[in-house]
């Protein structure tokens, strides 16, 4: 039987916001994303004098075409999913698609930070449509400034042009949020129990430690997650290890360093690990490329037999039950 239409209100609405990525998996598609991405304040705030020569110099020239390659490993035909382009902005979608049959009475949207479809274009879309509520939930489980914040500082540079502006309603994080945890964990424990590797490892986006020194609750939000899943999952402190992986640049990052933590296993005799992002709602570059492709390779080189990645919630019911009623708690009072 076909589910019947949503019968929403327009003029309430959620906006799921993710990164962003490029429109397609070319250098100059790279280049335009990354652009806009390394520009923004909250995610590299050296001085722009410094900045902008270097970026546009050296790192877009030479970064975007790498760039591309990975992505084209992992880009969607249609072939293996019902979208097609970029995992993340397939995900996303199908995700913004399990909360709408769950939130029948809200508009539910989904935008990029940096890409497309742009966060500007869909407010201003929801706009023009009548908007007088709204919730943003960035897909970001843990809070950072370099994330959950730039988002903010976007909704809000944007609904500052407005003349008559929704109440507005923000979720700052979700890291210990029980629905969530809890779609976390059996998803976990279902993708271990056939022949769980001897180790597992949460792997996080990580950030430059001079940002935490600064204020950014990051790795303190990381690490209870970490610690949360691991009891739930009834496991010892030495059958798994939180690490930070996708450093760039010159300067100390959060670490332990993925790729590090996977070397020193390896050399150490563990034979197989499974690792798990919390961090990521939804699979994509950094998941399906550099953890599943280029760690688990790095892995097996330094001695490892297998690195097993646990695929992210992305659009699992279980994941869109947790964040329904995680939106549901905050429009508590809208008719």
């Amino acid at each position: 039987m076909t589910a019947p239409s949503p019968v929403f209100d327009k003029r309430s609405a959620v906006l799921l916001v993710n990164l962003g990525t490029p429109d397609a998996p070319t250098s100059a598609a790279v280049r335009r994303y990354l652009a806009e991405f390394l520009h923004d304040r909250r995610v590299v705030d050296l001085s722009r004098w410094l900045w902008c020569p270097v970026l546009h110099g050296a790192i877009l020239p030479l970064r975007s075409p790498r760039v591309a390659k990975n992505y084209a490993k992992v880009w969607l035909d249609g072939s293996r999913t019902a979208g097609c382009g970029s995992p993340l902005r397939v995900h996303t979608q199908d995700l913004a698609d399990a909360l709408q049959s769950r939130l029948r009475d809200l508009r539910v949207r989904m935008a990029m930070r940096y890409g497309n479809p742009h966060l500007r274009d869909v407010l201003r879309s929801l706009r023009d449509e009548g908007l007088q509520r709204l919730v943003v939930l960035p897909l970001y489980p843990q809070y950072s400034a370099t994330t959950t914040a730039s988002v903010f500082d976007a909704v809000a540079r944007e609904l500052a042009c407005w003349s008559d502006q929704p109440e507005l309603r923000v979720i700052r994080d979700y890291h210990r949020d029980d629905g969530w945890l809890a779609a976390m964990a059996a998803k976990i424990r279902a993708l271990r129990s056939n022949a769980p590797g001897e180790k597992l490892l949460f792997s996080f986006h990580g950030i430059p430690e001079r940002y935490v020194r600064n204020g950014d609750p990051y790795p303190r939000e990381c690490e209870a997650s970490a610690a949360a899943l691991a009891q739930r999952l009834g496991l010892n402190t030495d059958q798994w290890k939180l690490s930070y992986q996708s450093r760039f640049g010159r300067e100390p990052w959060l670490g332990p360093a993925t790729s590090d933590v996977l070397r020193d296993w390896a050399r150490q005799g563990v034979a197989r690990v499974d690792v798990a992002c919390p961090g990521f709602a939804v699979d994509c570059l950094e998941t399906l490329e550099e953890i599943a492709m280029q760690n688990a390779e790095l892995f097996v080189s330094k001695g490892g037999v297998g690195l097993r990645y646990l695929p992210a919630l992305n659009s699992d019911a279980a994941h869109a039950d947790a964040l329904a009623a995680l939106v549901r708690r905050h429009t508590t009072g809208w008719n």
